[in-house]
């Protein structure tokens, strides 16, 4: 038997998911470098043709993603039984390759461009660890790194059993995001952290929402990774640092400081040990 959480399954179903996986990056699309989302979208794809082929319905979260044109990217790629296998062929010569920046980039470009057109961004988080961070860095990357002024996210929910004592990722409060630009501090009384298990608020919180919100018309964003890219790229020229505008005051403050930097013409001072350089 093998567990996930609380999921118990026979060891055969994660073989034969192995050598799915394995079989399906063989074919001549998926030879080359691409986002995760893409890849995802390229396997809800096929997952779909293959539920159409069985009669099953939707059965599958990546089947229904690519249905509704939903992105879902992946932190740490290579983490995970898929990136295992992604590896194992690339020994074969397979060229399938992760391209994590561009994954950077386009979840960057989605808070942007909901930015752009006047609207917010949000975050829910189950849980923590690495994907907590990397939802929630795609306000550093626009404001710090690229150097286009924002204000960061506008609302926090977040699902989580890590306490904040232990100084974790996990654990981390939304107080604690605002001073890396994550959240915008003015909307931050507004926060929420609710210290339970996700398999208790999940089902409930999505249960209040089916039932209190009217259905909306997709966005389908996975349909307009490249466009959205694009419009980073105009924006990174225009207003970032690439076209030498001013930079962010909290960009300023972290990065433009010469504290502790030797002056010009001091010398070659010393390595950070102390040792003095040669």
């Amino acid at each position: 038997m093998v567990r996930i959480y609380d999921i118990l399954f026979d060891y055969t179903v994660l073989l034969d998911t192995d050598a799915f996986y394995r079989e399906l990056i063989k074919a001549p699309e998926f030879q080359r470098s691409m986002s995760t989302a893409e890849f995802h979208t390229m396997v809800g794809k096929a997952l779909f043709e293959r539920e159409q082929a069985l009669g099953l319905g939707t059965v599958s979260v990546l089947s229904a993603a690519y249905q509704c044109g939903v992105p879902i990217y992946t932190s740490s790629p290579g983490d995970s039984s898929i990136g295992m296998n992604v590896a194992a062929v690339a020994l074969e010569g397979n060229k399938l390759a992760y391209d994590v920046n561009a994954d950077v980039n386009e979840t960057a470009s989605l808070v942007l461009d909901a930015k752009l057109k006047g609207g917010k961004s949000a975050v829910w988080i189950l849980g923590g660890g690495s994907p907590k961070n990397f939802i929630l860095q795609t306000e550093p990357q626009i404001q710090e790194v690229l150097g286009i002024d924002e204000r960061g996210h506008d609302y926090f929910l977040q699902i989580t059993d890590a306490r904040p004592d232990t100084g974790g990722l996990s654990g981390a409060t939304p107080g604690e995001a605002v001073s890396w630009g994550k959240i915008d501090p003015d909307q931050l009384p507004d926060a929420v952290v609710c210290y339970t298990d996700s398999t208790i608020a999940l089902p409930l919180l999505t249960a209040y929402m089916l039932d209190r919100m009217e259905p909306r018309p997709l966005k389908r964003l996975a349909d307009r990774r490249e466009a959205m890219m694009q419009q980073l790229r105009d924006q990174y020229a225009t207003r970032g640092r690439l076209s030498g505008a001013p930079t962010t005051a909290r960009d300023v403050a972290k990065r433009g400081t010469t504290v502790g930097m030797p002056e010009k013409g001091e010398g070659k001072g010393t390595y950070p040990c102390g040792t003095p350089k040669p």
